[in-house]
């Protein structure tokens, strides 16, 4: 998945799915220049169908812009289009979706609350690929 869209600003945002590492990521990136966001999910290997969203970031220096929103907002659209279930234990998506679920739904989208066991799985699996979203960065 690859989105081109425009920012507060009206500068080129793109959006692309890296999803060949056991936690994917949304990254998203500035008229194709370095990343300035990334929004990181792991999937529960028992479930094809649900991606648990742990960590969103955007460089502060592009604050006010509207990075965080349309990150999310992409993230959201692209789980709709592809029938994936969001499991948000990002404080980020947990509030869009406090805020915005009804309509999400709506739009054909799904979403569950965390249980223990995805939390579980997010530390495992951070534990097992530690290093390399920072050094992809």
């Amino acid at each position: 998945m690859t989105q081109q869209i425009k920012d507060d600003t009206g500068a080129a945002v793109t959006i692309r799915l890296e999803d060949d590492r056991p936690i994917g990521t949304y990254t998203m990136n500035l008229d194709d220049g370095p990343t300035v966001g990334r929004a990181e999910f792991v999937r529960p290997s028992a479930v094809d169908d649900e991606r648990i969203f742990f960590h969103t970031e955007v460089d502060q220096k592009f604050g006010g812009r509207g990075l965080a929103r349309l990150l999310v907002r992409e993230v959201l659209e692209d789980s709709i289009r592809t029938n994936i279930t969001v499991v948000p234990v990002c404080p980020l998506f947990a509030a869009h979706l406090r805020e915005h679920g009804d309509e999400f739904v709506a739009m054909g989208g799904k979403f569950r609350r965390p249980r223990p066991a995805d939390l579980q799985l997010v530390t495992r699996t951070a534990r097992r690929d530690e290093g390399h979203a920072i050094a992809d960065t």
